[in-house]
């Protein structure tokens, strides 16, 4: 049986059994040193050899009720044959200025919507998810929930806006959110169309909090074959979206997860199909620390039992 714990730092209690075996040894030497001396050689021997037999179980049985203490306190868990268990997704967003360029149809901002409808409508029921957008800053547009309906009405409400691109600001905050239900597999799902040039957290300390928190991301350049005119400037001097690959590779790579490059609406949405399919759920697990509880009160009990009950089987 494999056995997953939660808090693998109690079992450094375990050499605390150590301790409590020599203690218990000096304590019963020191019992018998004090014990009242025998005229008859023979029945010393006899009542000794019994007395020696029964302090043996008694120390077997309370190190093996502390050792069903500790386990549990290291809280165990076993994986369930069948079950799998649900995934933290989150989508991070760009919702900069250039996410309203028509180079893809209707525009980025709407086909990236659509791209993650159809990585939500694909999800698991146990799966949770949730979003975030950034443009001079992150902003959490659906908390991580199990109802994705409600998510994609959320997601529908979106609309670009006239900022800058955080890109630093949305991963932290989507690995925040991915972080914030324990014991689950987390994803984070970040797209952006430009370069870092806004927002408080930097693009490394992001990435940082992430591997810190074991948090896997998944990046999606949005660009397109041609250069994309996004505006222009006082003078009248077109202003192109440009994407910074380098970064979006950067993040993937360091957070064991994968980057994606996308020129189109079509591709976007297999792009998010195919992130979709790449998900991997690890079987479901389920904590079995009562039963080392109920086996820790057991074994008490029954030294308790053979040491003062009436019907004692130990001479």
């Amino acid at each position: 049986m494999q056995f997953v714990f939660m808090n693998p730092s109690m079992l450094a209690l375990l050499p605390l059994l150590l301790f409590v075996y020599i203690f218990i040894r000096c304590m019963l030497k020191r019992k018998r040193r004090d014990a009242l001396k025998f005229s008859s050689v023979y029945g010393l021997k006899v009542v000794s050899k019994g007395v020696r037999k029964r302090d043996m179980i008694f120390t077997a049985l309370i190190l093996l009720s502390l050792l069903f203490v500790i386990i549990a306190l290291a809280d165990p868990h076993i994986p369930l044959a069948q079950e799998k268990e649900g995934v933290n997704v989150v989508l991070a967003i760009d919702s900069s200025g250039s996410m309203q360029a028509k180079d893809y149809k209707p525009s980025r901002f709407e086909a990236a919507k659509n791209a993650a409808k159809i990585l939500i409508n694909s999800l698991q029921p146990k799966d949770y998810v949730g979003i975030v957008i950034f443009e001079s800053g992150a902003t959490t547009a659906a908390y991580l929930t199990p109802y994705k309906e409600r998510v994609i009405e959320k997601l529908n409400s979106l609309q670009p806006k006239e900022g800058r691109t955080a890109i630093g600001d949305g991963l932290s905050l989507a690995v925040d959110m991915a972080t914030s239900i324990p014991n689950r597999k987390r994803i984070v799902i970040l797209l952006s169309d430009g370069v870092n040039n806004a927002g408080v957290v930097s693009p490394e300390e992001a990435i940082q909090f992430a591997k810190t928190e074991g948090v896997q991301v998944y990046t999606v350049g949005m660009g397109s074959e041609e250069r994309v005119v996004i505006g222009y400037d006082w003078l009248g001097r077109p202003q192109y979206a440009e994407l910074d690959e380098a970064l979006l590779k950067k993040i993937a790579q360091q957070t064991n997860g994968r980057y994606f490059k996308s020129v189109n609406e079509r591709t976007l949405s297999e792009i998010y199909a195919t992130i979709s399919q790449n998900i991997k759920r690890e079987k479901e697990l389920v904590s079995i620390k009562d039963w080392f509880i109920i086996l820790a009160l057991v074994t008490l009990l029954i030294e308790i039992y053979l040491r003062y009950g009436r019907y004692r089987v130990i001479p």
